[in-house]
């Protein structure tokens, strides 16, 4: 008899006492909606690939134990809620299909010195240590060698 899961130990994730039967509805619905991308896009190849080792797994597995163990990304109930969020995806795929754009499509590039538009979040990374920039010297000066060797055993190279 296999054993019954009492929780996930994910705060927010509930068991899922029928997890075998609920992944083989999703990813049985995932390989019939992916049909709709086209069949020699990236994420489609990717997509029917690993959903249809998972379903196989679930099919061939009986115990919730050996799906987790044999598909080696998680919990059951996290892999319902990754094959729900795959189904969503889908559908946005879908609704923007994004291989129907144009090979003379153009997109509208941000320059460095450009404004950021609003809805961009702005991360500018704080200034590197000033060694950073000696070593950086030395190196594009090929005078590291140099530098690493004229200072004494124990002692910082370049500070």
């Amino acid at each position: 008899m296999a054993k019954v899961k009492e929780t996930t130990g994910i705060v927010g994730l509930e068991v899922v006492p029928n997890a075998r039967e609920v992944l083989i509805g999703l990813y049985t619905k995932t390989l019939d909606e992916i049909k709709s991308v086209p069949e020699d896009d990236g994420y489609r190849k990717a997509v029917e690939s690993f959903t249809t080792h998972r379903l196989k797994v679930c099919q061939e597995e009986q115990d919730w134990e050996a799906i987790e163990k044999r598909v080696g990304c998680g919990q059951v109930e996290e892999l319902i809620e990754e094959a729900k969020d795959e189904l969503k995806l889908i559908g946005h795929l879908n609704e923007w299909k994004p291989w129907d754009i144009p090979d003379d499509y153009e997109c509208e590039v941000i320059e460095n010195n450009a404004p950021v538009p609003k809805h961009v979040p702005l991360h500018r990374p704080g200034p590197l240590p000033e060694e950073f920039y000696k070593t950086l010297e030395a190196v594009n000066t090929d005078t590291l060698k140099d530098v690493i060797s004229s200072t004494p055993k124990g002692e910082t190279a370049i500070t």
